[in-house]
């Protein structure tokens, strides 16, 4: 198995902090959003016997058993991150598997660069997700109940939402999402900028369930986000607790420290809450407009010990061990390869002892056992 050297991504909404106190390094000052741990070429992980990437290209099958390449080809579909979030993240959605190619195919025969602004497919795969909170994580999933919605934007008081508010109320579910989503997105910037900035101060004046919705306007000043985000449910993960992003489901992080898993892509359509490129139409065809509760997950426990965190997606798979002083040392040996990556106190896993924020490739195959005294997240594929 191979010890991982990983990437740290410096987006501007990331933490000067999380980061580096579960490496155990010092803050430079500079935000550290996300560390990536895989094959993705953007920023491939670092072994002794090269990048992941070239690791794989050489013998992708003894990396990743016959069964994976057959079932997703010659490469690792999967990115395993860790995320720490000091500001909120644009508001997005990801498209489905027959939409990305779709879209691709289609940019493609148009010519639009791979790096224009505008392009809004980078590759012809799905990218559903899922985070797994480390510490109290905020973030925002899918629609809540319309008339929810119609009550919290009528509590601000704001004579400009009224007619959003009345939309919520006269259509049918599904209608009425779709036609307050696209009225936000496509007013008038100014008169939003105004609506945003009387709709921020009431935020602020109220407080209470009000109060994510007013830091988020305090990092987006005048962004039509900030009223689109009212639609959405907000959510407080505790450690452990996780949210699956699938197809379409709008979402954003906005505060902590969390694992972060996802199909191996770049496609993400925004919805606000960013100065990029901002695709209404493509946006609206990719949403789906159903409300829901957020769909909090919590791990369910095997008898070895092992709690997964069970999703529809067989690109990846996320479970974590957490070991007690004592443990008698776990097989984690699989037919499928996997990352280990610890995320407390300190573990064993073959010749390597792990720290948190530290972590290892295992081969298909290849023998692997974990032991000590700590947490370790397991990431694999369905195959």
């Amino acid at each position: 198995m191979d010890r991982l050297d990983n990437t740290v991504r410096p987006y501007a909404w990331g933490s000067t902090t999380a980061i580096p106190k579960l490496l155990g390094t010092e803050p430079t000052g500079e935000p550290q959003a996300e560390m990536w741990m895989g094959a993705h070429p953007g920023a491939p992980s670092r072994t002794e016997r090269g990048t992941l990437v070239e690791v794989i290209e050489a013998d992708p099958e003894r990396e990743l058993g016959a069964a994976a390449v057959a079932k997703f080809g010659p490469r690792l579909p999967f990115l395993l991150k860790i995320l720490a979030a000091g500001a909120p993240l644009s508001l997005q959605v990801h498209p489905n598997l027959e939409q990305a190619k779709e879209g691709y195919e289609d940019e493609e025969r148009r010519g639009i660069p791979i790096d224009a602004g505008h392009r809004n497919y980078k590759d012809a795969n799905h990218k559903p997700e899922l985070i797994c909170a480390l510490t109290e994580f905020d973030g925002l999933c899918g629609f809540r109940d319309p008339v929810e919605a119609a009550d919290a934007l009528d509590g601000l008081g704001v004579d400009s939402l009224k007619p959003y508010v009345d939309l919520l109320h006269a259509h049918p579910e599904d209608a009425a999402l779709r036609e307050v989503l696209t009225a936000i997105l496509s007013a008038d910037p100014q008169e939003m900028a105004r609506t945003v900035a009387e709709a921020a101060a009431a935020c602020s004046r109220l407080g209470g369930a009000y109060a994510p919705y007013a830091d988020i306007a305090h990092h987006f000043p005048g962004d039509a986000g900030v009223i689109a985000a009212m639609l959405l449910n907000h959510v407080r993960l505790q450690p452990g607790e996780a949210l699956f992003l699938g197809a379409g489901i709008p979402h954003a992080y906005l505060s902590g420290l969390g694992v972060e898993i996802m199909a191996n892509s770049d496609n993400v359509l925004r919805c606000g809450l960013t100065p990029k490129h901002v695709d209404v139409p493509e946006l609206l065809r990719v949403v789906r407009f159903e409300a829901g509760d957020a769909g909090v997950l919590r791990p369910e426990a095997s008898p070895d010990g092992e709690e997964v965190y069970e999703t529809p997606i067989d690109e990846f798979r996320l479970s974590r061990y957490v070991l007690p002083e004592g443990t008698v040392a776990h097989d984690l040996t699989r037919a499928t390869p996997q990352i280990l990556l610890c995320t407390a106190g300190s573990v064993r896993i073959g010749e390597h002892e792990l720290t948190p924020g530290r972590s290892v490739f295992v081969p298909a195959s290849e023998k692997a056992e974990v032991s000590g005294a700590g947490t370790v997240f397991r990431a694999t594929v369905v195959a």
